[in-house]
């Protein structure tokens, strides 16, 4: 008696698993509208801790290909971009920017970002106290104007 509901149970579970990949996950990364100018020095740390869930830059993984992954990951990333994108640093007003530099600051130095979950499968996202110190006399230094173009 419990093979057949077994088999129902798989089957069934390999169903909903295959329908799920068919779920549209946004993987967007729209045109820079006014990125931020970093100095040399901040700009790689960014780049490699920072950029995929807080620009327009997002390497997205094969795994975010992949359902119910894909959904956590995409969700991630769109919400990072609401709460600072560095690719649209230019539409922020100068108090917001202020506001956000403040952010960076304290969250980096309280090892609240990159977030714990992110570090296991992007190691290179991992800050040293190095790039902690950076970031964070960076932020707490800076005017929130950048200084050139790009």
């Amino acid at each position: 008696m419990t093979l057949p509901r077994t088999r129902t149970v798989v089957l069934s579970t390999i169903g909903l698993a295959i329908a799920i990949q068919f779920v549209p996950i946004r993987h967007d990364n729209p045109p820079a509208p006014g990125p931020i100018t970093p100095p040399a020095t901040v700009a790689p740390i960014l780049r490699r801790a920072c950029y995929d869930c807080h620009s327009h830059e997002t390497i997205w993984p094969w795994y975010s290909y992949v359902a119910p992954v894909s959904w956590l990951v995409a969700r991630d990333v769109h919400e990072g971009r609401q709460h600072l994108d560095f690719s649209a640093w230019a539409d922020y007003a100068l108090p917001v920017r202020l506001k956000k530099l403040a952010g960076i600051s304290t969250v980096v130095q309280e090892g609240e970002m990159p977030p714990w979950f992110y570090t296991p499968l992007h190691p290179a996202a991992r800050l040293s106290p190095d790039d902690i110190t950076e970031l964070s006399t960076w932020a707490d230094n800076s005017s929130g104007e950048d200084p050139a173009p790009r």
